[in-house]
């Protein structure tokens, strides 16, 4: 084998993935047809979920000073995230580059083998790997690898080749988006509905603004080379009546509505991440999130199966996981679509949700949808709230040492958090002491209250979720940890 995992993609969700596994030991080849980044920004920050993601493997400080936001929007209905207790705010004005940037520096340095300008032709599964034929600078060679994964994008190669199942709506009309210097465009962060279409527009610093023009009527064009910055201006003007003709273009690109997602997210040795696996409209800022969050699932399970700690019915749960978050993403940002760009027909539903947002239980809910705070996994029977949700960070002292539930993420181990001082219970996860820290640890949190509410353990997948409590789990500690992480070692039998 060439590398346990080719993943084909430098994006954020392929980069993301690269450095998971990375963390976990697992030899990887990232190939990224493109010869050097493009510098574009899609994307403008991430969500609390990312922010949290980011925070658990300790990589925020490398972002530096970040404006953080309570504010955001479902539909263009001003949302106020501060509702969802515990948690990060988003992230704004960090410029998907930049996000890019990052996660390359921090895979590159866990040891990821990354080509540029290698471009993946065709490839071929048997039931021990997969051969790859790329087309690299100096000519076409073969890889051969493990297991493959997509995170090539919307127009993916992989997923075409691999024969899955794409269906959903096409796009219905087309948008454009411009970082434009040298004009005084009033903003408009969370956009606004102008009579014949929706405008949005935000200073990005250095006299750099920020616009998306989407103008009722125009329909869907599948070009092969961006659209002219003077089409962008018309159209600009034609909807606000500023005229920005004279502006100098950073960059511009045109971008639809589809709504598709694969029927199955791994077929055998080939797995799909990110925009490889769904398409939909950029509503709320949630496409880049939710490629980062299918890596972050991936990963750990992904390495566990390469290293022969897990059984391959592991990979299952990620389709499992991961598919009804991408269908929810679907149908949110769908939604949003129609009421943000359709006509005055839909004033009288924005009206109404408008009303409806003043109520906690419908803001809490829209904003937990958009922000991927929301996401509940299966991990077996039980009443705790908790269970199934993300780790909420925590501040711990061990051994003396003040330390987070956050900060315990950072190798992307899974956690054992004993809180009771429970000997017997840290001495029956000892045989799952190579992929699980098992810590002793107190907290301020006084029992019965805060967010674990009276639990005295609990165990943490790598990826930030909560997979078992005491009290408030059915299964008992064995039975999740061999479902999360395979078979536990045998221990040295001890002498006398």
């Amino acid at each position: 084998m060439d590398a346990s995992v080719i993943v084909v993609g430098a994006g954020p969700a392929g980069l993301m993935l690269a450095g998971e596994l990375r963390l976990a030991g697992t030899d990887v080849i990232v190939l990224e047809r493109l010869p050097a980044p493009t510098g574009e920004s899609r994307g403008l920050g991430f969500t609390a979920r990312t922010m949290e993601v980011f925070d658990q493997r300790g990589l925020l400080p490398r972002f530096g000073e970040i404006e953080t936001s309570a504010q955001g929007h479902f539909g263009g209905q001003p949302v106020d995230f501060s509702i969802l207790d515990g948690a990060h705010n988003g992230v704004k004005a960090v410029p998907q580059s930049r996000t890019e940037a990052i996660l390359e520096e921090w895979a590159a340095g866990l040891g990821t083998d990354l080509r540029r300008g290698h471009e993946v032709v065709s490839f071929t599964e048997d039931g021990e790997g997969v051969d790859v034929e790329v087309a690299g600078p100096e000519g076409t060679y073969t890889l051969r690898t493990r297991f493959l994964v997509g995170c090539d994008g919307g127009r993916s190669t992989i997923r075409k080749s691999g024969g899955f199942d794409f269906p959903g709506t096409s796009a219905t009309r087309e948008m454009f988006l411009a970082d434009v210097r040298g004009c005084e465009i009033v903003p408009r962060p969370i956009g606004e509905t102008v009579a014949r279409g929706m405008v949005m527009s935000a200073p990005l610093g250095d006299g750099v603004d920020r616009i998306i023009v989407c103008e009722q009527g125009a329909p869907p064009r599948r070009r092969t080379e961006p659209p002219a910055y003077e089409e962008v201006a018309a159209a600009w003007q034609r909807l606000t009546g500023q005229d920005i003709s004279h502006g100098e273009p950073v960059w511009v690109s045109a971008f639809g509505d589809p709504a598709r997602q694969v029927t199955e997210y791994r077929r055998g040795r080939v797995l799909l991440a990110g925009d490889s696996a769904h398409v939909h409209l950029p509503a709320g800022g949630q496409g880049m999130n939710a490629s980062i969050q299918d890596s972050v699932n991936l990963g750990w399970k992904l390495a566990a199966v390469v290293a022969g700690r897990a059984p391959s019915s592991l990979l299952d749960t990620y389709h499992s996981e991961r598919h009804p978050v991408g269908r929810r993403l679907l149908m949110n940002t769908s939604a949003q679509g129609k009421l943000f760009l359709s006509g005055d027909e839909m004033q009288p539903v924005r009206d109404v949700l408008a009303e409806l947002i003043r109520y906690d239980v419908v803001g809490r809910h829209l904003a937990g949808m958009v922000s991927g705070l929301e996401i509940r996994y299966d991990v077996g029977e039980g009443d705790h709230p908790l269970l199934g949700m993300r780790m909420p960070h925590l501040e711990l002292v061990v051994d003396d040492t003040r330390t987070s539930s956050t900060e315990l993420l950072h190798p992307a181990r899974g956690v054992l958090l004993d809180l009771a001082g429970d000997a017997a219970l840290r001495a029956s996860a000892e045989g799952w002491a190579d992929r699980l820290s098992i810590v002793a640890a107190t907290t301020h949190e006084a029992p019965g209250q805060g967010r674990l509410a009276g639990a005295t353990a609990v165990l943490v997948r790598p990826d930030g979720y909560v997979a078992w409590l005491a009290p408030g789990s059915t299964d008992s500690l064995t039975a999740s940890l061999e479902r999360w992480f395979g078979p536990a070692r045998e221990l040295p039998k001890q002498k006398g």
